[in-house]
């Protein structure tokens, strides 16, 4: 790969800004909006006709951002390797991956339980009333949190991919080719 990988960090970035910024709107103003509908039988319509409409940009945004995160590894594996603490964050980063992939799953899980009940009375999208149905109300009150720790988790996301950036900086990456320098002399 070239020492130019603006694409590729252009895909993870932007994947992951669609992803974090798509689940807390959604979080805070689809499933706010809907809780607002007059008729307490549409709220839970209103919400998952909107996450159902937001899924295949969600999962575009997720392919994209795991497309541009694998290809920013490749390029940089040789500084994961060799730079102190750019393995650990690399480790870091790929497990908190694999929980914001699980968590946003299990969201959309949840999502298609609510969707079989939406006719139902709700407070909100993830607000159950007394006369919801008991697997409509377990779905909702798992989405209560799932939807806030996805933006927790892909805002994490963010922060780590700052920190990879710092790691960049010259004088990082100075320290970690003295580190590969060193292992390569001969012991005494």
């Amino acid at each position: 790969m070239s020492e130019n990988n603006s694409v590729i960090r252009s895909l993870h970035d932007t994947g992951l800004a669609a992803w974090f910024g798509g689940s807390l709107m959604g979080a805070v103003g689809l499933n706010g909006a809907a809780a607002n509908a007059q008729n307490p039988r549409e709220r839970l319509s209103l919400a998952e006709n909107g996450w159902t409409r937001w899924a295949p940009v969600n999962a575009a945004a997720i392919g994209v951002h795991l497309v541009g995160g694998t290809g920013l590894l490749l390029a940089n594996r040789e500084r994961v390797r060799n730079q102190k603490g750019a393995g650990t964050t690399v480790v870091l980063k790929t497990v908190l991956t694999g929980a914001a992939l699980g968590i946003t799953a299990w969201s959309g899980k949840l999502n298609r339980d609510v969707a079989a009940a939406e006719s139902e009375p709700a407070h909100g999208a993830t607000e159950p009333t007394a006369s919801t149905s008991p697997k409509a109300a377990a779905a909702q009150k798992q989405l209560r949190l799932t939807q806030w720790l996805i933006p927790a988790t892909t805002g994490a996301l963010i922060v780590l991919g700052a920190i990879q950036g710092e790691e960049q900086r010259p004088g990082a990456q100075l320290r970690g080719r003295a580190k590969q320098v060193t292992k390569s002399l001969p012991s005494r």
